[in-house]
């Protein structure tokens, strides 16, 4: 009898735990009642500690959560909230104020041009616009409210009152993509795909609460807003973000407290510049636990650059408006120059070829499409349900950026389906790779490979070109260099020299603006 009593006390013993644990599961992990996991849990327990920081002026978490929580009064129920995205410690407050209102951030670009600004304007219907001091709205922003964000005065109610999470659909943002193809749609992000996503790229990168990030990245996109000033936020880390870039500011980041780095490749480019000159910027940038490219392929030559000169190996990570990020090198594994590692948690990818087919070899040169599904994904394309529609097959979402999947499931970007993949002689060749053996050239600077039509080959490869300065190469050596490097089928046809590339404000060539040059010179000459 005595046994039996044990064994029904150790079944009572044992319930009680497991159902403990499984509701520490659901609070944890699920929502319950409608409220959804904190997306930034230090922010209701906060403290001294430094949030963030840009230049001299300063935040601690309880100075952050204050002020947000004025912002969260001021923008009250507001389903869409803009806010007029410098950067600034305002541009911060404003997003995280209004994200702990439960309303969708749609961060603008201060650099829009007119047309673009009312699209995005008439699309968004915001109910509110946020600014820091001194903006004066453009004219599309006339019939929006402006809340000037002024830190003392939302701060002064002294007090933290934070309504409850919302769910984890519930949008958190609203990034307008580029509009290459026609005018910029609205990528609705829930609060689970940045909660979800931030928290596999940690792991990956073993990013914790202590480290201090530093970048200068914009304030309206996903690489310097969500991963640049959410990420620490969300891990209780913190940012320096620096306002503007400079190589010696990044510098004096790292040889003080910051211990990673978020960059495009102009930005290394010219870390590796000035290192070149400066053996205490080469010094201060070795003093990174981690260094990370995104947002366009950082040249292999580059890679190296900063290799020899720092000692660090760059990290690159590969995401997009709508997924946040799909794959990354980690902290731990081989950093192989061209390459984004393989997918993050929560990330399914695979290739398909041309007829939609999956790809299923792993042998670092068929190239197909990426498609990826997962909790990192967005909800819809904001107004645009038929768009939303084709962009998806069957769950999986078509990015419509190709590449090559390696041995070891290292993915490789070859670039676009629309403007980085030729098609010439029969080929199928990455605009990517002959982009970095020209860059192998000590003649050549920067290069932007396009195609062009061709009445033999279909379509014939294009180099824009800017020279090194002092350098000199001709048409004739450059195609000999892609050639002898790779095959004779994939060198340049044409060779354009020009004093510079049209780039946007992340770094990443407009090869838009070059196709349509090359079409305008086409026509000059019959």
């Amino acid at each position: 009898m005595r046994t039996v009593w044990v064994l029904v006390v150790a079944a009572v013993v044992w319930w009680a735990l497991a159902t403990d644990g499984i509701r520490a599961d659901v609070i944890n992990n699920t929502e319950v009642s409608g409220m959804g996991e904190s997306l930034l849990p230090k922010l209701r327990e906060p403290d001294e500690q430094e949030a963030i920081r840009f230049g001299e002026r300063v935040l601690s978490y309880t100075a952050l959560a204050t002020a947000a929580s004025g912002i969260a009064d001021r923008v009250g129920s507001s389903r869409r909230v803009a806010v007029w995205a410098t950067p600034s410690v305002e541009t911060c407050v404003a997003v995280v104020g209004a994200l702990c209102a439960g309303a969708a951030v749609v961060p603008i670009n201060p650099k829009l041009g007119r047309r673009e600004l009312e699209h995005i304007v008439a699309d968004s219907e915001p109910e509110l616009l946020l600014a820091e001091p001194g903006v004066a709205p453009a004219e599309a922003l006339a019939s929006v409210s402006l809340h000037t964000v002024e830190l003392m005065a939302d701060s002064e109610q002294g007090r933290i009152d934070l309504a409850d999470e919302p769910s984890g659909e519930s949008p958190a943002l609203v990034i307008y993509t580029s509009g290459t193809t026609g005018a910029p749609k609205g990528v609705v992000l829930p609060r689970r795909a940045i909660r979800s996503n931030l928290d596999a790229v940690a792991e990956a990168w073993e990013w914790t609460g202590r480290d201090v990030l530093t970048h200068a990245l914009p304030l309206f996109h996903v690489h310097g807003l969500i991963l640049g000033v959410l990420g620490p936020l969300r891990l209780g880390g913190c940012v320096h973000h620096l306002g503007t870039f400079s190589t010696r500011a990044v510098a004096e980041a790292l040889a003080g407290p910051a211990t990673m780095l978020f960059g495009v490749p102009t930005m290394y480019r010219r870390l590796a510049d000035d290192a070149e000159n400066d053996p205490a910027i080469a010094r201060a940038v070795g003093r990174a636990r981690l260094l990370v490219s995104g947002s366009a392929p950082l040249p292999a030559v580059e890679h190296q650059r900063i290799a020899r000169l720092t000692g660090q190996q760059v990290v690159e990570r590969y995401g997009m408006s709508e997924t946040i990020m799909n794959c990354g090198v980690r902290a731990w594994e081989d950093r192989r120059p061209g390459y984004v590692g393989r997918p993050f948690d929560g990330v399914e990818l695979k290739l398909v070829d041309e007829q939609g087919h999956d790809i299923t070899t792993r042998d670092d040169d068929t190239v197909g499409e990426i498609l990826v599904r997962g909790s990192n994904l967005f909800t819809e394309y904001l107004h645009r349900p038929e768009a939303t529609a084709e962009a998806f097959t069957d769950g999986w979402f078509r990015t419509g950026d190709m590449a090559t999947r390696a041995a070891d499931g290292y993915i490789r970007i070859v670039g676009r389906k629309a403007t980085d993949i030729i098609k010439s002689g029969g080929y199928k060749i990455g605009a990517g790779e002959i982009e970095n053996v020209l860059l192998e050239h000590p003649a050549v600077a920067e290069v932007a490979v396009t195609g062009e039509p061709d009445a033999d080959l279909g379509e014939r490869i294009v180099a824009w070109v800017v020279a090194a300065e002092g350098r000199t190469a001709d048409e004739e050596t450059l195609a000999h260099h892609v050639a002898d490097l790779l095959t004779p089928h994939k060198r340049p046809r044409m060779v354009r020299f020009v004093r510079e590339l049209p780039r946007n404000e992340m770094g990443k060539v407009m090869k838009k603006a070059l196709a349509d040059r090359g079409a305008s010179a086409r026509a000059d000459h019959g």
